[in-house]
């Protein structure tokens, strides 16, 4: 890595942990805020994240296009002044209306972002920097939700509007100060930015969908990232809540232990599990992190299922979390970067923003079929879900039969970028 790259990179993961400290000041309050403190009520608080969630799903699709057409840069800038508008017309909006539409603004803006950074991280980082680059970037972006929650709720006060007020105006200031970062961000000028930079109209030209749909290590990536948000994060507080609460007896409040467990397995383990990780094949680690997710819905299935004292129940929903935690530390700098190895320099961005609708579909899903599951149909949410992560270890196998040695072991790979380059499908298939 140049220094320029270095510097840039520096700015970049500065404004990530800036962006999700904000987040956490807003995100685990925004349901109490719009039901109980503006009045709206439960349903209207429902339609309100529901719209946040859609909102990414709209403009996903559109945004990989622009990253590569524009650059990342005026797409994060754009992007969060555009989720800064958002968060102070939430602030105030006393109306079902004004919640929605800055709902929708709110929505948009945060999800445009991470494919946006995504590729940043990308265009500064080289093969063997990129694991460490995206493994920084996820423990920043726990830390500061983390933080962020943890302050917010020393100053929410349900009823005080002008609490929550505060809490969106610091959320707004923190979306500005991204935006100024990423400003003044210079991106470095290495022969593969060079080729994937926007002036170059013969990469422009590459991009679309349907090279993207036709590349099948890419598809199979789609396909394994959905199961993976669908049997984790899709779960956490909906399916996984309803559950800990219905069947194990488990107290609201020790709910937000089990969160902050998760979160603090994550920020111990992230750079011990990445000495692991870097030197590993990326598709056996991602199927080591199926049968960790196996394990965590077997405690979850003692907690509500084994009948055994209220305190062993409780420590095994807390130690679900733990174990979900210690699986998402080894995926952070194993699945973002492949995302990106496997992109053609014309058309990063198209696949990070690919990938994260991928993400954002599954969490969209995840709740609407977690939730009635896990208040109502106990041990099969369990059965299902512990197939589910068995599924994440067999389409990582068969996924790692279809990447070159370079995509799957970047240890290998000295020369930067190599693994970036567009592989027709016949030799990608050649090499499983």
């Amino acid at each position: 890595m140049t220094k320029a790259m270095g510097a840039a990179m520096r700015r970049i993961q500065a404004g990530n942990v800036l962006s999700a400290f904000g987040l956490g000041f807003t995100v685990p309050y925004l349901y109490v805020y719009v039901a109980q403190v503006r009045d709206l009520g439960a349903s209207t608080a429902g339609v309100v994240l529901a719209v946040f969630a859609m909102a990414a799903l709209l403009v996903l699709p559109f945004t990989g296009r622009a990253i590569d057409r524009r650059g990342p840069l005026p797409v994060l800038v754009g992007s969060a002044l555009l989720a800064a508008v958002g968060a102070v017309a939430m602030g105030v909006a006393s109306s079902v209306p004004a919640a929605v539409l800055s709902a929708a603004l709110l929505g948009a803006g945060t999800a445009v972002m991470q494919p946006a950074l995504a590729t940043m991280i990308v265009w500064c980082s080289t093969t063997s920097t990129r694991t460490r680059a995206f493994a920084t970037q996820f423990f920043l972006q726990n830390l500061g939700l983390g933080i962020g929650g943890l302050i917010g709720g020393h100053i929410v006060d349900a009823t005080r509007p002008d609490s929550f007020l505060l809490l969106f105006s610091i959320e707004a200031a923190m979306f500005l100060v991204l935006a100024v970062i990423a400003a003044t961000v210079r991106m470095p000028r290495t022969p593969s930015i060079v080729d994937a930079r926007p002036e170059n109209a013969e990469a422009k030209a590459k991009g679309g969908l349907r090279a993207l749909l036709g590349h099948r290590a890419m598809v199979q990536l789609c396909v394994l990232g959905f199961v993976l948000f669908f049997a984790c994060y899709g779960q956490f507080e909906s399916g996984l809540a309803a559950y800990g609460t219905e069947a194990a007896g488990i107290e609201p409040s020790t709910l937000g232990v089990a969160l902050a467990a998760n979160t603090a397995v994550i920020v111990a383990a992230q750079f011990l599990v990445l000495r692991f990780v870097e030197r590993r094949s990326r598709s056996r680690v991602i199927a080591s992190v199926g049968l960790i997710w196996t394990v965590a819905w077997l405690f979850a299935g003692y907690a509500g299922l084994g009948h055994g004292s209220q305190a062993m129940a409780t420590a095994a929903f807390v130690m679900t979390y733990g174990l979900f935690g210690l699986g998402e530390a080894m995926l952070s700098p194993t699945v973002a970067p492949l995302v990106a190895d496997l992109a053609p320099d014309s058309m990063v961005g198209q696949y990070n923003s690919a990938f994260a609708l991928v993400k954002q579909l599954a969490l969209a899903v995840g709740p609407a079929v977690g939730g009635p599951m896990g208040a109502a149909l106990h041990g099969p949410y369990i059965v299902t879900f512990i197939l589910f992560s068995l599924g994440i270890t067999v389409l990582a196998l068969r996924l790692g039969g279809r990447l070159t040695p370079a995509q799957d072991r970047p240890y290998l790979v000295a020369k930067s970028r190599v693994v970036a380059q567009h592989t027709p499908e016949r030799q990608v298939g050649a090499s499983a």
